[in-house]
């Protein structure tokens, strides 16, 4: 701007004028508008015309990376910021970002799953103890002091509205003690009680799973304004207990999270059997060696600059991993590679100052008993 001044007697108005022009989109074309102006005030002050066209070129080349070397400056600070408080807060920040939903590159599952490789304990939602959404709670064995605690609202068929009713039933009359208690306090719609039962809600409550959900639909039954204690099945029987996985495919189903195993580890034992090395492995291997690496899709893109190459992302208990996959495979593996949302690789693993990318040469399905999550994919 002060060269505009000395040199073409801008006043502080054009100069202003120029400013923006650098900085902003398409500033070529803005640029080449203030060009005569600025040649007919430096000839104006006597300067030849060679020396000001070399300088409107040195003010014109900064105007072509003026707007990304700002917004640069911008995105440095905010990655700054969040590393900070991932790196000292990780279950706050965690917990903000599930508040934020929907939003961003990574799912929730994805969220939680690098919150937990990182030491952070993350619980269930829990009628008497979670909020309408994720919250924090004290616990000295999680990476920071905190533990996450998922929030009701999260959990499918429950929303906002239903779960801000049960929280301030509960902080303005006390805890529940039972399932058919809460429906006897707030009226909740079938589906939504069910879903409740399902993310392990009651379990504070004392039944498990299963005798929740039984319970759940004879509590559905019930209303604020009816007599308490009148319904009927109520009192489950015996029930057998779920299984590890069937507990994550209820908490997937219902919150779309699993805070306590990721899908993969259900596969670990046979993808070990075939070859297949974690994602954490990866990052390990020898630049050039050929590898089999397993894991649940989570995202899928295909930039337009990329030359037809598609990158995929793979997810598993140890973390994630990169993967190139050529137009040729793409073409050859299509309906694979669209259609499942787990996938197993064979490709050479680079692996060059911390970084690694598996260039995929074959690809198989992978099933996951329906324990995968929806990635997210280009248009």
């Amino acid at each position: 701007m002060q060269m505009a001044v000395d040199v073409a007697s801008f006043t502080p108005a054009e100069a202003d004028l120029l400013r923006r022009a650098m900085g902003a989109k398409r500033s070529s074309a803005k640029m080449r508008k203030l060009a005569k102006r600025f040649f007919d005030g430096a000839a104006a002050n006597g300067v030849d015309r060679d020396t000001a066209v070399s300088v409107f070129e040195q003010i014109h080349a900064f105007s072509g990376y003026g707007f990304p070397e700002a917004h640069s400056m911008s995105f440095a600070l905010l990655v700054y910021a969040s590393a900070h408080l991932k790196f000292y807060y990780p279950a706050a920040f965690c917990a903000g970002l599930l508040r934020a939903q929907p939003m961003g590159f990574y799912s929730p599952q994805s969220l939680v799953a690098d919150a937990r490789r990182h030491g952070v304990i993350v619980y269930e939602p829990d009628i008497n103890a979670s909020l309408t959404h994720a919250t924090l709670e004290p616990q000295p064995e999680s990476t920071g002091g905190h533990a996450i605690r998922l929030g009701l609202a999260a959990i499918r068929n429950v929303g906002d509205n239903a779960a801000e009713a049960i929280v301030t039933e509960r902080q303005n009359n006390g805890p529940y003690t039972s399932i058919g208690e809460l429906t006897e306090r707030v009226r909740l719609k079938k589906p939504a009680i069910e879903a409740l039962a399902t993310a392990g809600a009651f379990t504070s409550l004392g039944p498990a799973r299963r005798q929740a959900l039984w319970a759940a639909g004879a509590a559905a039954t019930t209303r604020p304004e009816h007599l308490p204690g009148l319904a009927p099945g109520l009192d489950a029987p015996a029930l057998p207990g779920m299984t590890r996985i069937e507990v994550t495919a209820a908490d997937l189903w219902a919150t779309g999270i699993s805070p306590g195993s990721h899908p993969i580890e259900y596969l670990r034992q046979w993808l070990t059997d075939h070859g297949a090395i974690t994602a954490a492995a990866v990052a390990q291997a020898e630049d050039g060696a050929r590898v089999w690496i397993g894991g649940a899709v989570t995202h899928r893109q295909r930039p337009a600059t990329a030359g037809g190459i598609t990158f995929l992302n793979l997810e598993d208990e140890t973390g994630m991993a990169n993967i190139l996959v050529s137009p040729g495979l793409f073409h050859r593996s299509r309906k694979v590679l669209l259609a499942s949302n787990a996938l197993l690789f064979r490709g050479i693993a680079q692996v060059v100052e911390g970084t690694c990318t598996v260039v995929a040469d074959q690809v198989r399905p992978l099933d996951l008993l329906g324990l995968a999550s929806k990635s997210r994919d280009f248009r």
